[in-house]
């Protein structure tokens, strides 16, 4: 460290010096009482104190130069993936490579500061020859160097690996804004093997019952011109599909649709495999396992008339399109024996009646606490309509009927419909609606109002209601079947009114959860690298997340083995991080108790195997020369490792670097000075004083 004084401030020291001895002389010139010695030392006493004090009211600039020196970082990168570690070759011995990469490390350290990361499905500390990363991500490993290396002296990169990087983007976009040569050691075997394998399967996670599915299987082969090998599809262990796949060349590459069926609800485990060839390199890329959801998506719609009507027809069609979603038709005398509590919407058609002959099975309807879609008309009893649900009053009704048009309502937003839909409506014929007025429930949510001849009303013609979760849809009229004639007659290519019933059906048959325990993982699939998350709700009966309680979590494997968790509190919830998993299909059940009350919640969830290490065998040392290449580095076979060191050695551009640190204060700030004053003043006064000069 080197401290200066600015230029300037060397003039201002004289001018202060000077006042110093001017203002000293002027003191001490008649002191004839002191003695000379004693006078002397009281005159430079009092030229320091002065000059000091004068020289601090210019406030000078003190410069402080600091020299750091910065020494060249070498880091050393390692492939920790699987890949490396089923290397076999005659001419790769994998225990002196250990060694001769130590070796390395410490004829560095000599001159260098070195830095050793091991890398595969992530970067870690150090080098780890367990060889156990299930993917390879380079680019994360330069994006590290980037990182935590920025504005340091990064003299090169040692890169140990066999070039086979199958996650995260491509390492040649991650050299370039690193300004440091990049030394490849080319591992692996670049001379492709005998190997048939899977490279690829793509299938939906989620698939509906007695749904046929397709998966893609994607198979290569290397080195097996004229061969035959046989893909076969188990489904939890029984066989779903076979084919067999004639090889015509080294490089063979095909991919194969295979069609499944999904025959029974839940999580179900297909193995994908192909049959082995005689020689080949390894046998583990020849099998794929993947999980697939089967839910029972559809919905069931009980659509319940006293008799015969065609519109009862349009609703049963429209419903029927949607394959998800399975309509039965329930009439007269079928209602006594129809339990509506199995049914996810129930479409009371004219119900209750004028005769009231359903009470009976309007008293079901309504213990079982199920959406229900009113459609009112001619037959409708509107008496009995108004005494089983609270949301609608049709009250001075006479039995007669009118015709209402739709009037599209502003403002909704439940479900869409398009300007096409919309103008296609306006053009429909009439429906008979009873007569009366018309009392709606204030949060009632109008898809259509009525119009009456070329009058708009704020009268709803179809709306919804949400009554505490239980949702309700109304049609205030009857005649269906006319707007669909009115569609045949004008010939139109997608029916809205499929649409619009379609729509209808899908919202009131969802259910809204109202559980006070919600327990789930983030994701129903996991890769098997991944952390499994898990996130808990728990309400109180005002429906207000609370964490009081403790949360305990049990995950099962397949095989049975159990795994307990407790899980952590948020700010009012809780969420649980399980770590990662081996492959399998899981299942899960929490537990707790709140307000003497216990609450239980399950569910499921698969991890995928990762077999990315074993899709490609053959090494990539072509990428391995042009990382090296466009980063002025050089390529090394394994048993040239130590030659590195001597390459880096000679590498002028590799040197340490001297960084100034320049810094001014102003000398006012320095605090000893003020006591050095006093100290000096203070001894002056007391010799004066003694000696009489006071």
């Amino acid at each position: 460290m080197d401290t200066f004084f600015a230029g300037t401030s060397i003039l201002y020291f004289l001018g202060c010096l000077t006042l110093g001895v001017l203002y000293s002389w002027l003191l001490y010139r008649g002191s004839k009482n002191l003695d000379k010695k004693l006078r002397y030392g009281l005159t430079a006493i009092r030229i320091i104190a002065v000059t000091t004090i004068a020289w601090l009211l210019f406030a000078p600039l003190i410069k402080t130069l600091n020299y750091t020196l910065d020494k060249p970082v070498i880091i050393i990168g390692q492939d920790n993936s699987l890949s490396v570690g089923q290397i076999k070759s005659t001419s790769f011995n994998q225990k002196l490579y250990k060694q001769n990469l130590k070796a390395l490390q410490d004829k560095l350290s000599n001159k260098y500061e070195v830095k050793t990361y091991n890398f595969g499905d992530s970067v870690s500390d150090g080098f780890d020859f367990k060889n156990q990363g299930k993917l390879t991500d380079a680019s994360a490993f330069f994006q590290k160097i980037k990182d935590e290396y920025t504005n340091r002296n990064v003299g090169a990169i040692v890169l140990a690996t066999d070039g086979i990087f199958n996650h995260g983007g491509n390492p040649l976009y991650g050299i370039n804004q690193i300004n440091a040569p990049v030394y490849t050691v080319a591992l692996g075997d670049s001379i492709p093997k005998r190997d048939v394998l899977i490279s690829n399967v793509n299938y939906n996670n989620i698939v509906y019952l007695d749904d046929d599915f397709n998966i893609e299987v994607q198979v290569q082969a290397f080195q097996s011109d004229n061969g035959n090998t046989t893909l076969t599809v188990n489904q939890n262990g029984a066989k779903a599909a076979q084919q067999s796949i004639a090889i015509n060349s080294n490089s063979f590459v095909k991919t194969i649709p295979v069609k499944l069926h999904a025959s029974k609800i839940g999580v179900q485990k297909y193995t994908v495999q192909l049959a082995t060839l005689p020689n080949e390199i390894t046998t583990k890329n020849n099998t794929e396992t993947f999980y697939v959801e089967v839910i029972d998506g559809r919905q069931k719609v009980l659509l319940a008339g006293v008799s015969p009507h065609p519109d009862l027809g349009v609703l049963k069609e429209a419903i029927s399109l949607n394959k998800h979603y399975e309509a039965k038709l329930a009439l007269a005398d079928d209602l006594n024996s129809t339990d509506p509590s199995k049914y996810d919407l129930i479409v009371l058609y004219q119900l209750p009646d004028a005769q009231n002959i359903s009470s009976a099975f309007l008293q079901k309807v309504l213990t079982s606490k199920k959406s229900i879609w009113y459609i009112l008309g001619a037959q409708s009893g509107v008496n009995a309509f108004n005494q089983v649900q609270n949301q609608v009053n049709l009250g001075s009704a006479n039995g007669s009927i009118q015709e209402v048009y739709p009037d599209f309502a502003n403002g909704f937003t439940i479900f869409n419909l398009s300007e096409e839909d919309k103008k296609t409506f306006s053009t429909f014929d009439p429906l008979l609606a009873p007569f009366g007025r018309l009392t709606v429930n204030a949060s009632a949510t109008p898809v259509f109002n009525q119009r009456i001849g070329k009058v708009s009303t704020q009268q709803p013609l179809l709306f919804f209601t949400n009554d505490n979760g239980l949702k309700a849809g109304y049609l205030m009229g009857e005649g269906l079947w006319r707007w669909k004639l009115s569609e045949a007659e004008n010939e139109v290519q997608e029916s809205s009114l499929n649409d619009l019933i379609s729509k209808t059906v899908q919202y009131l048959s969802v259910k809204d959860d109202k559980r006070r325990f919600k327990v789930f993982a983030s994701k129903s699939a996991y890769d098997e690298n991944e952390t499994i998350q898990f996130n808990a709700t728990l309400y109180n009966e005002s429906y207000q997340a609370v964490n009081e309680p403790e949360v305990n979590l049990q995950v099962k494997n397949e095989a049975g083995k159990l795994f307990d968790y407790t899980f952590p509190k948020t700010e009012n919830a809780y969420q649980l991080d399980a770590g990662t998993m081996m492959a399998g299909n899981y299942s899960y059940t929490a537990n707790t108790t709140f307000g003497g009350k216990k609450f239980t919640a399950s569910g499921s969830f698969y991890i995928n195997a990762l077999i990315a290490e074993y899709q490609q065998t053959t090494a990539n040392h072509q990428l391995l020369n042009t990382i090296s290449k466009q980063s002025n580095g050089i390529l090394f076979m394994p048993q040239d490792l130590l030659k590195i060191a001597d390459e880096i050695l000679k590498n002028e551009n590799i040197k340490t670097i001297s960084y100034e640190d320049r810094k001014y204060d102003e000398l006012i700030n320095i605090k000893w000075l003020f006591g050095l004053i006093m100290v000096l003043l203070s001894v002056e006064w007391f010799l004066r004083k003694r000696n009489g000069e006071l």
